[in-house]
């Protein structure tokens, strides 16, 4: 990301999320409430913004907090956000709120993810479901370490996903989107990692509309699993860490996977 700093101007970079977005100079300059001659003399850099106005700008376009620092430096400010390490005193309760979410979802997983679906922490139930799918070794460990990874590595999940089309598809697709809409320093090569994985995968809708949901239905030998996934991210964050995670929770589809997903943990 901080070659993109190097590599272009804020009025480069400001374009290049307005175009991202599909929207015109007029369209920006309406929903931040400039005017559209302005708007292109930022872009061109014929005039230099003001703090307030890269932050309104930012606003208006709906930018991450990392991108708007981004923002901020390419203009030659401050960041406006801080970027704390997870294990620092500064997040204290921000741990205590995310164990308080895992350890009251068990013994259904639940998993943390940070901006490249790199895992985090997880709970017990998710080291045993984890557990039970694949072995948990050192060859195996960058292999679990990535969600991405995780679904699409034939080492992985893969094998034990039944609607595994399905649910790649989807998450590819998410994952396209994301990466179009704002690009993360290790992104570009992760997406061109999973889409080698991925093959000649295109989005592939559900055959048959049955449940509300996007089920993930997991086999192996005898062991049959269905889950519905909910993802939540902490709300008004002021910090890039913050922001950036996302807690995935997985809930039992059915009483058989309520019944061994208990077991499990017990195991």
């Amino acid at each position: 990301m901080s070659t993109r700093i190097a590599a272009g101007s804020f009025g480069t970079l400001l374009r290049e999320h307005r175009t991202r977005r599909h929207w015109s100079q007029s369209a920006l300059a309406e929903q931040a409430e400039v005017s559209t001659r302005h708007l292109s003399f930022l872009e061109t850099g014929k005039a230099a913004p003001s703090r307030e106005m890269v932050l309104v700008l930012s606003n208006a376009l709906d930018l991450p907090l990392r991108e708007r620092n981004l923002l901020l430096g390419a203009a030659g400010f401050t960041p406006a956000y801080r970027e704390s390490a997870l294990e620092s005193p500064a997040m204290n309760d921000v741990r205590r709120a995310i164990d308080l979410l895992l350890a009251h979802h068990e013994p259904y997983p639940a998993m943390v993810f940070d901006a490249l679906w790199n895992v985090v922490k997880i709970n017990q139930g998710a080291g045993a479901l984890l557990g039970s799918l694949i072995p948990l070794d050192a060859e195996t460990a960058h292999i679990v370490q990535n969600g991405m990874r995780f679904i699409f590595h034939p080492r992985g999940a893969r094998p034990y996903i039944e609607n595994w089309r399905e649910v790649a598809s989807y998450a590819l697709d998410q994952m396209r989107r994301e990466m179009h809409h704002t690009p993360r320093e290790g992104g570009a090569a992760l997406l061109a990692e999973i889409e080698a994985l991925a093959g000649e995968l295109g989005f592939v809708a559900p055959r048959t509309i049955e449940t509300p949901l996007l089920e993930v239905r997991l086999k192996k030998d005898d062991l049959r699993l269905r889950f519905y996934t909910t993802v939540t991210t902490l709300g008004t964050p002021l910090d890039v860490t913050v922001q950036e995670l996302r807690i995935e929770t997985y809930f039992p589809a059915d009483a058989e996977t309520r019944a061994i997903v208990e077991r499990l943990r017990t195991a």
